[in-house]
């Protein structure tokens, strides 16, 4: 009882939102002005950290979008005011929550073009690396690609799709593909490869790792491919997968997966590091930073 009560204190103390009054579908109220002057700071260096590092590594859709939205203003945004730029674009709103919420209601308001979005910054202690998604993360990494139409009409799709991968127990597989793609996706352009995952853009470290390092493979995208390989949460990838432009992302994607979902059920998985006889692989890893962790096979 003690321990759950230190728990509890110590997920208030990282997020004051953790015991904000939630609605119906999980969304609570962000309540901007109550921001202190320390976490919009906060938020300014991790903007400014990035915007240095991703001209040349992220997609061009995310670059461009990240000025339209004017994601540049000072501080952390409210959820509001970039909502009603955002909407304008491709009728997709940013809902605040307070962290991490129930599938069902996750795929609902992908569905509805609502991006949920954790309300809380990390704290100073864990500006490098936190595993639970925050505002940084969320808005940053994931919003300016809602404005490309394509990508949009992507995740709406996604949303869609999940429902039906919950009824028939197969959201692990349709979970590798958010992973894959929306979280830590690259894509190969004519100026070579560019970042479009969120979990890629909003951390420094893996936006160098992911194109530069020689350590993991590089895969082009197969969707059936992908949603049978395994992944990693609490460092980089093993493996990333690469696609062509949104539309072959949307295109692949805009189906049925019954079909798919029945042959995943009769097929092995891969690990995170493998590689298949089939795969289209652009570059090899030589996993030499896995192997100094002791992470790779």
């Amino acid at each position: 009882m003690a321990e759950a009560s230190a728990s509890k204190m110590s997920e208030s103390a990282k997020n004051r939102y953790a015991d904000a009054p939630r609605n119906a579908d999980w969304t609570i109220d962000q309540k901007w002005e109550s921001y202190t002057a320390q976490e919009h700071d906060r938020w300014n260096r991790l903007f400014a950290r990035q915007a240095k590092l991703l001209p040349g590594r992220a997609c061009n859709a995310f670059l461009e979008a990240k000025v339209t939205l004017e994601l540049s203003r000072d501080g952390i945004p409210d959820f509001a005011d970039l909502s009603e730029r955002l909407s304008k674009l491709t009728g997709w709103r940013v809902v605040a929550v307070a962290g991490l919420i129930p599938d069902d209601a996750f795929f609902d308001h992908l569905a509805n073009r609502r991006f949920p979005a954790g309300a809380f910054i990390r704290p100073e202690s864990e500006l490098e690396y936190l595993q639970e998604p925050d505002v940084f993360h969320d808005v940053f990494g994931h919003v300016p690609l809602l404005a490309d139409p394509v990508y949009a009409r992507f995740l709406e799709a996604y949303g869609k799709g999940g429902q039906r991968a919950l009824e028939r127990g197969q959201l692990h597989n349709l979970a590798r593909l958010y992973w894959y793609t929306v979280e830590f996706g690259l894509m190969m352009t004519p100026k070579g490869l560019r970042i479009f995952g969120a979990g890629i853009l909003s951390s420094p470290a893996e936006t160098i790792f992911s194109l530069e390092d020689s350590s993991p493979n590089r895969v082009a995208f197969d969707l059936e491919r992908i949603m049978r390989t395994k992944y990693i949460i609490s460092d980089f990838q093993q493996t990333y997968f690469v696609i062509d432009s949104f539309e072959q992302l949307l295109n692949e994607c805009y189906q049925d997966f019954g079909a798919l979902y029945e042959r995943l059920r009769l097929l092995p998985d891969f690990e995170a590091h493998e590689l298949a006889a089939e795969d289209r692989v652009l570059a090899k890893g030589d996993f030499h930073y896995f192997n100094a962790r002791g992470r790779a096979a």
